[in-house]
């Protein structure tokens, strides 16, 4: 019964992802799915085994020559912070504050229901609570996400220069895992499962066997979310540890995108096929809704709303919600330049993007060409 409960659920995002029409595409993410929006075995399960099928490439020759890479990894290497002492754990953080909220009520999906404007202090704080420490949850199940991939990419990349680079984002995801779990468990309290659409991602990125699946996946598409997410959290929230934190973060993750923009950018201009080109354009549609509907709380709404309203009335309330207008344009406003940019956003899936609401983008900013003094900057 619950496996048809699950798949009911999922039945529009299943329809969406056949309405692609790519066999191929469906094909990879069809397992992935089953195992994130049917069986859910990122709730059900402690931990989880993987089957990688990617292959790890040596270079014997150590060639060098990747200018835009060396860049990234020097400023990589003289950006790096100790999550222990540079920031100031010392601070008193309460996520049920009223009067200086670690997120205003207006980043509540809720904040304009009646129901939820009749609640007492006591409940309304629960509910800043817990939705803070979902989305901060989410974070962290993405960067652990990022860290394993980070370490598959280094390994399957062809370019030492990138490879050398990658070794950098190793450290810097594994510090982001700490930060955010440090921040929950010691500061908030509170720890939600991993949401069904992020594990159906992470696990179509982690055992496909294609290296720059990995990077587009990761670098672009997860990076690129978590960039804006960072960014618009950081400039709403009043608490300073967590501003302090955002604030370390988003200089790591400017390098993870441009690193993505540099490596794909290559590859994708000179060493796959026009069908090969469309493959990963549909993947990365694909990937986009998954990570929007990312964003619908889901595991939230069935702690505190699930007995007052059904989940399209929720997931429609998310949707048309001012906030999560405003942060889904601050999420996706990096995503859409990028994949532009590295040439996966033809007038053949342009349609479907429209539809999305995500268009709207493609005209904004793309990773820049960043040096060593830029990156710092983004420290200040």
């Amino acid at each position: 019964m619950r496996l048809l409960t699950n798949l009911s659920n999922s039945g529009p995002l299943l329809k969406e992802a056949i309405s692609g029409g790519n066999l191929k595409v469906l094909r990879s993410m069809l397992g992935p799915a089953f195992r994130g929006l049917i069986q859910q075995r990122g709730k059900n399960e402690d931990s989880t085994e993987m089957q990688l099928g990617y292959r790890a490439r040596f270079d014997w020759r150590y060639a060098r020559g990747e200018k835009e890479m060396t860049r990234l990894y020097e400023a990589a290497k003289i950006s790096q912070w100790n999550a222990t002492t540079d920031l100031d754990w010392s601070i008193q953080v309460d996520p049920r504050d009223a009067v200086r909220p670690v997120l205003p009520d207006d980043f509540l999906p809720v904040a304009r229901l009646p129901a939820f404007q009749k609640l007492g202090p006591v409940d309304k704080g629960k509910q800043r609570h817990g939705v803070l420490s979902w989305l901060l949850s989410q974070f962290l199940h993405g960067e652990q996400g990022a860290l394993f991939a980070a370490c598959q990419v280094t390994e399957a990349v062809p370019w030492l220069d990138a490879k050398l680079y990658g070794s950098t984002q190793v450290v810097d995801e594994g510090r982001h895992v700490e930060v955010f779990h440090t921040y929950l468990t010691r500061k908030l309290e509170k720890l939600y499962e991993v949401n069904d659409n992020l594990y159906v991602v992470i696990d179509a990125l982690m055992s496909d066997g294609r290296w720059d699946l990995k990077f587009l996946g990761m670098q672009i598409m997860i990076e690129g979310l978590a960039l804006g997410a960072f960014g618009f959290m950081r400039a709403v929230t009043q608490e300073p540890l967590l501003k302090q934190l955002l604030t370390r973060v988003i200089a790591d993750e400017a390098r993870h995108v441009h690193y993505g923009v540099i490596a794909l950018g290559k590859f994708y201009a000179s060493e796959i096929s026009e069908k090969e080109r469309r493959e990963r354009e549909d993947w990365a549609l694909e990937v986009a809704m998954l990570l929007r509907n990312r964003f619908l709380a889901h595991e939230f709404y069935d702690e505190h709303w699930a007995h007052q309203m059904s989940r399209a009335a929720w997931d429609k309330l998310v949707l048309d919600s001012e906030m999560m207008t405003v942060f889904r344009r601050t999420m996706f406003k990096r995503i859409i330049p990028n994949l532009k940019r590295i040439g996966l956003l033809s007038d053949r899936v342009r349609p479907r993007y429209a539809a999305a609401g995500l268009l709207q983008f493609e005209s904004g900013r793309a990773a820049p060409e960043l040096t060593a003094e830029d990156l710092l900057a983004d420290r200040a």
